[in-house]
């Protein structure tokens, strides 16, 4: 998917279920501990689960403790963007599928070497493949 042709509001709704819906259209937040991967420790990989594009590999996920999905490195330096974010009376980095521009979760400072990164993801917004 070009990430200038994104799919209908309508064809969301129709293929997405309402959290993934609400995490990744309207910037939403799953409740901590209660996301399909946050305790997921299979070997594999995980896609945007709006456009499919590999965002982070389970060679670089973590247990960081906060209750979503945590990795310490994306897939390529092209798979997600980071932009600001100042919602909610916090300053913090959102991260976005580069692709669809998909709302993700979160980049913080204090995840392990070798990035010092913690890429917190909500599970709703993203699918894993063995």
């Amino acid at each position: 998917m070009d990430k200038h042709i994104n799919p209908s509001d309508a064809e969301l709704r129709a293929r997405l279920t309402p959290e993934q819906y609400h995490v990744t259209q309207e910037k939403g937040t799953e409740r901590a501990f209660t996301g399909e991967y946050w305790n997921h420790k299979e070997d594999g990989k995980y896609y945007c689960i709006v456009c499919g594009e590999l965002l982070f590999d389970s060679s670089t996920k973590f247990d960081s403790g906060c209750g979503w999905p945590s990795f310490y490195q994306q897939v390529t330096p092209e798979a997600i963007d980071v932009q600001g974010d100042h919602s909610h009376g916090m300053v913090r980095d959102e991260i976005v599928c580069h692709k669809c521009g998909a709302h993700l979760g979160h980049v913080f400072p204090d995840g392990p070497r070798p990035t010092g990164l913690r890429y917190c993801v909500n599970s709703a917004s993203i699918k894993f493949e063995k």
